[in-house]
C-alpha cells in the first residue's frame, strides 16, 4: 500500500511539475537586481551556517552571514529611497505640467 501510495504520489507531482512549473515568487517593483543577487547569496550562508559542522566553522560563517546580512539591508534601503525619490521627481513633473492624472 505504501508503495502504491509512494508511486502515485511521484507520477502526480512529477506531471505538476512538468506541466505547472515552479511557483515563482515576484519581488517589489523597487528592489534591483544586483540587491536580489545579494539575497541569494545571504540565503547561501545561511543554508552554510545551518550545514556547519564545528562551532569554530560556525563562528565563521556566521560573522560572513552578518557581513552579507548587513550590506543587503543597506542595498534594500538605498534602492527604496531611490524609487521612493524617482516616484516624488515623476509627481513633480506632472504637476508643473499641469497633468494631475
Amino acid at each position: 500500500m505504501e508503495s502504491n501510495w509512494k508511486g502515485i504520489k511521484k507520477a502526480i507531482t512529477s506531471t505538476c511539475h512538468e506541466v505547472l512549473g515552479h511557483k515563482k515568487h515576484h519581488h517589489k517593483e523597487w528592489i534591483a537586481v544586483d540587491t536580489l543577487d545579494k539575497i541569494q547569496e545571504r540565503r547561501d550562508k545561511k543554508a552554510a551556517i545551518n550545514t556547519s559542522r564545528t562551532t569554530a566553522e560556525k563562528a565563521k560563517t556566521q560573522a560572513e552571514y552578518t557581513e552579507v546580512n548587513k550590506q543587503v539591508k543597506r542595498s534594500i534601503r538605498a534602492d527604496k529611497c531611490k524609487y521612493v525619490e524617482d516616484l516624488a521627481m515623476t509627481a513633480e513633473k506632472a504637476a508643473r505640467e499641469g497633468n494631475m492624472r
